[in-house]
């Protein structure tokens, strides 16, 4: 079942690093507060259609005491997530993306020291499976760029909110169901969204429509479809490993603006992504010498 967690994580984690591609994109001529809106309608439009075609199947699990409803989580994880993903989306305007990936991935560190707050135990291995995936990760974004600015500081602040995000989403992605939580969260962010886009931003629509398919594919694929599988994910994956994986949006990012945007990598980028792999591989050390440990004793 955990195989079956890491491989939605990873999913979700390919479907953010080549949205990251289109939010770059998306953002030539738009805001960041009304891509952000535009995109996370997308998002909720989607997943309202998908809560309505599989709502039977979904009353019957709530009714046989499956699942709960997942509302008032969703509330909860939206929120967060709203503040998180503001802080990032406006900090892109003043920094790098090089350097927003790699602030924002500190959350390999704070989730697992959160998860400790909250009576969790990490593994040794986790521990050195998020050391060499932030070292790794160091070397794909930043390149020996060291000085921080405004952007950087708000990048900053919202690692601590997408790392309360996680930990929100592991305390609940077993208990409610996961459509409803999703549909919820992406809710509170359109809503939050649109109404910083009104207050501060001069919408243009012209720029929106013109903006089609970044903004289809942020909502649709990122907003609503990536979600979705971390929280299915995170139903049978422990948080220290599933923001190890998560963090792996960084390295798909990276190889797809090689691809589509022509950028180069560097040998360091390319060490980077290894390095990456080996913290996740890392990470699975452990349960891997146990079963090896169990097959040598039977």
């Amino acid at each position: 079942m955990k195989l079956r967690g890491y491989f939605f994580l990873m999913m979700a984690a390919f479907i953010w690093g080549t949205a990251f591609v289109a939010q770059m994109a998306g953002m030539d001529d738009l805001g960041p507060f009304t891509y952000a809106m535009a995109r996370y309608f997308m998002g909720f439009v989607f997943l309202l259609l998908v809560w309505l075609g599989v709502r039977g199947k979904r009353r019957r699990r709530q009714e046989n005491g499956m699942t709960q409803s997942g509302w008032k989580a969703g509330l909860g994880a939206g929120t967060i997530m709203l503040i998180a993903t503001s802080l990032q989306q406006v900090a892109m305007v003043y920094t790098t993306a090089g350097k927003t990936a790699f602030i924002t991935a500190l959350y390999i560190v704070l989730v697992p020291l959160g998860a400790v707050v909250l009576g969790k135990r990490i593994r040794r291995e986790n521990w050195i499976g998020a050391v060499l995936a932030l070292a790794g990760l160091y070397l794909l974004s930043l390149h020996g760029a060291v000085t921080l600015n405004f952007g950087d500081g708000l990048v900053l602040l919202s690692a601590f909110f997408w790392a309360g995000q996680i930990l929100f989403i592991d305390r609940f992605a077993l208990l409610v169901d996961e459509i409803e939580l999703s549909l919820a969260q992406i809710f509170v962010c359109w809503l939050g969204s649109t109404i910083a886009a009104v207050a501060w931003e001069d919408i243009s629509w012209p720029a929106v429509f013109q903006a089609w398919f970044p903004i289809f594919y942020g909502g649709v694929m990122s907003g609503g479809v990536a979600f979705t599988l971390q929280i299915l994910g995170q139903k049978y994956a422990d948080p220290g490993p599933a923001a190890i994986i998560m963090s792996f949006e960084a390295c798909f990012g990276a190889v797809f603006s090689w691809l589509l945007l022509g950028e180069v990598m560097s040998g360091a980028q390319i060490f980077g992504c290894v390095m990456m792999m080996a913290g996740v591989l890392a990470t699975q050390s452990g349960l891997f010498l146990k079963r090896l440990q169990q097959t040598v004793s039977s």
